[in-house]
């Protein structure tokens, strides 16, 4: 698998934009509201009315620790209680928060965390982006322990590891151990915890992941590997759900059979991947992603 590439200055890990920089351009009056970010923090949410003070609170706290620029974009998922509303009314002080809402959504119902991460991905201005769940579970102090990892480690991606911290019961257990076994005999995954939403990754291979698949979320890291990039794990916190309810299946047919079946179409679609790389033609200078993105495996 090839290495990537030496990162240019688009893709350093850390952007060195600070916080008090990003205001003195918005008093001069750059337009700071379309103008690229140190890291973008992305949460899908469905139904969570009763944690988004809670969420946007820490976030802001974990996200001014990180001497980044940033923003945090919470992703309505087909809610139909008033989490897009608790968002909204929290914008007004807060102009580095965002809310975008899924349209086409079935009654009742969203399109799911893969939907949410794509849109959320495509929507934001990071340098750096980092994913998170809404329902408070994942905690956004970690993110700067992550971020650290991220620059010395030179790894494209560090994903969150909550297993040392988890007190799943037996069900789960077992559906944990059989999806690592079948991820690791098949795309030779290697990543312990790939449930865990909370991570941070470059921008250039975060638009390259095929999130418009439902299921894909649980195949980001894999993915970056498949693609060539670097990824790395590293333990972070788990903490039970105080406020609303859980939004996935605890049986069989909910998980670990569709799992299987987007297990062989990863695969699939690893092994179909042709080469992108380009070049501009005539002494022209391009800085895209698709020229600087390596390659996986053909």
């Amino acid at each position: 698998m090839p290495s990537p590439p030496t990162p240019s200055t688009s893709d350093s890990p850390l952007p060195h934009l600070s916080h008090a920089a990003a205001s003195q351009a918005q008093s001069a009056g750059a337009p700071v509201d379309h103008a690229p970010v140190g890291i973008s923090l992305i949460a899908p949410a469905h139904n969570e009315q009763e944690n988004i003070q809670a969420l946007v609170d820490q976030a802001e706290k974990a996200l001014k620790a990180t001497g980044l620029t940033f923003e945090f974009l919470i992703v309505d998922d087909g809610s139909t209680d008033q989490t897009r509303a608790a968002v909204a009314a929290l914008i007004p002080s807060r102009p580095w928060l965002r809310c975008i809402t899924m349209l086409d959504t079935p009654s009742g119902k969203g399109n799911g965390q893969s939907a949410a991460f794509h849109a959320g991905i495509r929507a934001s201005r990071g340098t750096l982006i980092a994913t998170i769940d809404a329902d408070l579970q994942n905690d956004p102090e970690d993110l700067v322990k992550m971020l650290d990892l991220l620059r010395s480690s030179g790894a494209d991606m560090v994903q969150g590891d909550r297993s040392h911290a988890r007190k799943d019961n037996l069900i789960r257990r077992v559906s944990s151990w059989v999806g690592r076994f079948f991820r690791a005999l098949v795309l030779k995954d290697v990543v312990r915890d790939t449930g865990c939403s909370l991570r941070v990754m470059k921008r250039d291979p975060a638009l390259r992941l095929p999130l418009e698949f439902k299921g894909m979320h649980r195949f980001i890291p894999v993915s970056f590997s498949l693609m060539g990039y670097h990824v790395t794990q590293m333990p972070v916190n788990h903490r039970p759900r105080v406020a609303g309810t859980s939004k996935y299946g605890m049986g069989i047919l909910q998980r670990a059979i569709p799992g299987l079946i987007d297990l062989f179409a990863v695969r699939w679609m690893a092994s179909r991947r042709r080469p992108v790389r380009s070049m501009p033609v005539g002494g022209q200078s391009s800085e895209s992603p698709q020229t600087r993105a390596p390659e996986g495996p053909r």
